[in-house]
């Protein structure tokens, strides 16, 4: 069953977060990911929720993402990512098919 990494980012260095953005692809594809949105344009309908940058990657399942999440390719990554923005993540589980 497909599973979706969520992420709200706020990014307060963005010459850091560059380097992220660069970073992360090859990881991705090391455990299957791929992105379904990342950063781009969006409009707020209802409530209040205004994510600086959103982003969305989807997985075969919630294992794969976690392995991603947690994994040593990924780690240096993530570190930068903590360092250079704020964020909120949550792995949510698709429907099956």
């Amino acid at each position: 069953m497909a599973a979706y990494v969520v992420v709200q980012v706020d990014i307060h260095d963005p010459d850091g977060f560059a380097v992220y953005r660069d970073m992360v692809p090859p990881t991705l594809e090391i455990y299957g990911g791929r992105y379904l949105v990342r950063g781009g344009g969006h409009k707020c309908f209802e409530g209040e929720w205004d994510p600086k940058r959103l982003v969305i990657i989807e997985f075969d399942s919630v294992e794969r993402a976690t392995a991603w999440l947690t994994s040593e390719e990924y780690a240096p990554a993530r570190e930068l990512r903590q360092q250079t923005a704020d964020s909120k993540l949550v792995i949510v589980e698709g429907l099956a098919n």
